[in-house]
């Protein structure tokens, strides 16, 4: 009996010491000093049609991603065609001239593999991903999809109204009819301005003459890359990316240059638009202006900036959330394209409180150069961007990804050694400078969509030139976002 006490009392105490011990501590650990990583020298090759070839080995890996690049996305979309380059990439999987969508799924399933296609801003891509042993036949299949696809009438007409059901479902929410105002309003009719996947109208209109076309003129060696990472020796790939790309033909014509958009004035700043959706049960407000290239000597105080804003500890979350309860959350982004692409800050609230969201997104990004972060704040905040960046490097696709980002914009394959060193340089007085030269509040521009009545009164106080446009009159087929009159 003695003995049972004696073990039960053990036992409590090993578990009140436990408990005590899993307490958490009132602040959490400051970050560890970020490591520095080293990935090999990529291997390069151009081949005589003009494709450039770079492998990556990570010899520990036992899988292999390939990437085919090709070097143009959405920008390049006709005017009154917006959605045709993704419209295009995502049709590379749906068909050759030797595989139907299905035997192209299946192939694929039996090397226990991945095949994706897609656009995005500046870049089209279909991707592959095995294992190391599998590669030479994923390598078939990838060259197969990029340089024979046959876009068959049912395949688009499929892909159409897939197209057209997710932008029906878009346009009723407000946090996606905002992003795609917001690009009009930053872009105008410019290359970015348009949604990537398109408008109801272009959507409908594009051909499958309109998607061969597109093909033919863009998918061809000389603007294109081929990034090949993981476990495999660069002989090995080098021998791969020959063997199926090698004898894919130049054209004779040069590679056109982008069209020129029928409105190249720079949009007016300071817009402060609301489209009125009186359904909505809660409004989307955008801060909405031009930021930087990817290319731009700014580029790191830009990225580590825009962290201080964003993230759950960031600026904006922290202003609009946390202290006053307006949203469940709030961020930014700099997207950083090959020309320059937007800077956006939003946040989703109750109508009521659409108009003091917006003077909180103001005021916070104006303060950021006047009230710059403290090294107690920005060390965590770029710690967020090391430890982001590190862990898309942990995969053969993340680390091809990087790779092929690098190589489209023109930039030094080794940057990628020098990331963290890069970030981690970056001090108070950079992003100081950064918020106070390239994210002018009082050039940025306001974007609301919700219902209106439950907020424009007080929005028009301090906003007297505001512009409301009914949903039900929204054209984003043009930066006047309004549909025509009928006479």
């Amino acid at each position: 009996m003695k003995t049972r006490i004696l073990t039960s009392l053990l036992v409590l105490l090993l578990v009140s010491v436990g408990v005590s011990a899993q307490t958490p501590q009132a602040t959490p650990p400051p970050p560890a000093q970020p490591r520095s990583v080293t990935f090999p020298q990529p291997v390069e090759q151009t081949l005589p049609n003009g494709l450039r070839v770079i492998v990556v080995e990570r010899r520990e890996s036992p899988l292999v991603s390939a990437q085919l690049l090709i070097k143009n996305g959405g920008e390049i979309d006709p005017q009154e065609l917006a959605g045709l380059a993704d419209m295009t990439a995502n049709l590379l999987t749906k068909g050759t001239q030797s595989r139907d969508a299905t035997k192209i799924a299946q192939e694929i399933e039996r090397l226990g593999g991945s095949l994706e296609s897609g656009a995005r801003w500046d870049s089209s891509f279909a991707t592959v991903g095995v294992m190391a042993s599998k590669i030479p036949q994923a390598m078939e299949i990838l060259a197969d999809v990029v340089r024979r696809p046959t876009f068959k009438s049912e395949e688009v007409e499929r892909l159409r109204q897939q197209y057209l059901d997710n932008l029906t479902l878009a346009l009723g929410e407000p946090g996606s009819i905002a992003r795609f105002v917001a690009a009009r309003v930053v872009f105008g009719d410019t290359a970015y301005g348009h949604p990537i996947s398109g408008t109801t109208e272009s959507l409908t209109r594009i051909t499958g003459a309109d998607i061969t076309k597109m093909h033919s003129r863009y998918y061809r060696p000389d603007n294109a890359i081929l990034v090949i990472g993981g476990g495999i020796h660069g002989k090995d790939a080098l021998a791969l990316a020959t063997k199926y790309f090698g004898d894919w033909q130049k054209p004779t014509d040069p590679l056109p240059t982008a069209s020129t958009a029928a409105n190249t004035a720079a949009p007016k700043t300071g817009r402060i638009v609301v489209i009125d959706k009186p359904d909505a049960g809660q409004a989307a407000v955008y801060l909405a202006r031009t930021g930087i290239n990817r290319r731009d000597p700014d580029y790191f105080r830009g990225i580590v900036a825009n962290s201080v804003l964003s993230g759950y500890s960031g600026r904006l979350n922290q202003e609009i959330r946390i202290k006053r309860g307006l949203s469940y959350g709030a961020g930014s982004q700099l997207d950083t394209r090959r020309d320059v692409g937007p800077f956006v800050a939003s946040a989703q609230t109750k109508n009521e409180s659409g108009a003091q969201v917006a003077d909180l997104l103001l005021g916070e990004i104006a303060r950021l150069s006047s009230a710059p972060p403290a090294e107690l704040e920005l060390t965590p905040r770029k710690a967020v961007l090391i430890g982001t960046f590190s862990r898309n490097l942990e995969t053969a696709g993340g680390l091809v990804g990087q790779i092929a980002s690098l190589a489209l914009h023109g930039l030094g394959l080794d940057e990628i050694n020098r990331y963290i060193n890069n970030v981690q340089a970056i001090g108070t007085t950079d992003v100081q400078k950064f918020a106070g030269t390239r994210l002018d509040a009082k050039t940025s521009n306001i974007v609301i969509v919700g219902n209106a009545k439950l907020f424009l009164p007080e929005l028009q106080k301090k906003y007297p030139n505001v512009e409301v446009i009914p949903v039900a009159e929204l054209d984003l087929n043009t930066a006047l976002l309004r549909k025509k009159q009928q006479q």
